[in-house]
């Protein structure tokens, strides 16, 4: 043993500290600070000011299956690194390192329970796992979600947020917009609801394809939803775009959508939905 091992094992164990990191949280919003325990046991929602801040799949399983009790589904497995693509670092290092900031093997996640007593399969696409673009895992999981959907005989809800396909994968990541579609209308022909709800931001092909086709399409509230960014738009036509353009609340105007709905109120609208859309439907 060399002295600095013999230093750094006589060096009593020192509690990790809390810090405004770990004590509080600004608002994007409003930019008020608020205790980070208070804003994530409202489900990420500023209490001031509304805003809705951005979170994973896990929180978001919590709040909508009852008694926090879900199944997961295995992740698909995809060939990683088709192109063996790399910009300014590879692309199986951007992969390794999104899957330990998140915890999560791709940006798709997957799981069946119940709400209020009605089965049901729910995605939930993770922002913070690269943006949450679309690649070829993330079209397996939505098919796998389908699957199970028509499995277990049960509606399909998938929250999405991204920034679009993967460009890493190229083409293959293009794929999976047909590939979503055709799933989808395998859900129909098993007489099933697709349920949409959109959170931000939803862009790029994920808004392209199965984000745009569900049966019924809910927003949060000022989620980001569009295809193409406000700057190209703006660039391309040549005029100043209106104000809150893009955002959940002029879609809804707009006839793009079916509803705008609180997080907390998330829970109930679906199985709402679900009883309404689904009601003879028995879990298999």
């Amino acid at each position: 043993m060399n002295w600095v091992t013999r230093v750094r094992n006589a060096i009593p164990f020192i509690a990790k500290r809390e810090t405004a990191e770990t004590l509080w949280h600004k608002c994007k919003g409003c930019e008020a600070m608020i205790f980070l325990k208070e804003f994530e046991e409202n489900q990420s929602v500023c209490p001031k000011c509304d805003h809705h801040g951005r979170i994973g799949p896990a929180a978001r399983f919590d709040a909508l299956f009852d008694d926090e009790s879900y199944v997961i589904l295995k992740p698909p497995v995809v060939g990683e690194d088709p192109l063996k693509f790399r910009d300014t670092k590879k692309y199986v290092d951007r992969i390794k390192a999104a899957r330990l900031a998140t915890g999560e093997t791709d940006a798709m996640k997957t799981a069946r329970g119940e709400i209020n007593g009605q089965t049901v399969v729910i995605s939930v696409q993770d922002f913070a796992f690269m943006g949450g673009s679309m690649g070829m895992a993330v079209g397996e999981a939505f098919i796998d979600g389908v699957k199970a959907a028509i499995r277990a005989k049960c509606p399909y809800v998938i929250f999405t947020a991204a920034g679009g396909a993967r460009m890493q994968e190229g083409i293959l990541s293009l794929m999976q917009m047909p590939r979503s579609t055709v799933a989808i209308q395998m859900l129909h022909d098993a007489g099933l609801p697709y349920i949409v709800v959109l959170t931000d931001p939803t862009t790029g092909g994920v808004t392209a394809s199965y984000a745009m086709l569900g049966d019924v399409q809910i927003a949060e509230p000022g989620a980001l939803i569009g295809f193409a960014g406000q700057r190209v738009i703006e660039q391309t036509i040549r005029e100043k775009l209106p104000e809150g353009f893009q955002r959940a609340e002029y879609l809804l105007e707009h006839g793009m959508i079916d509803m705008v709905t609180h997080r907390r109120d998330l829970r109930g609208v679906l199985s709402q939905l679900i009883g309404y859309l689904a009601p003879e439907k028995k879990a298999a």
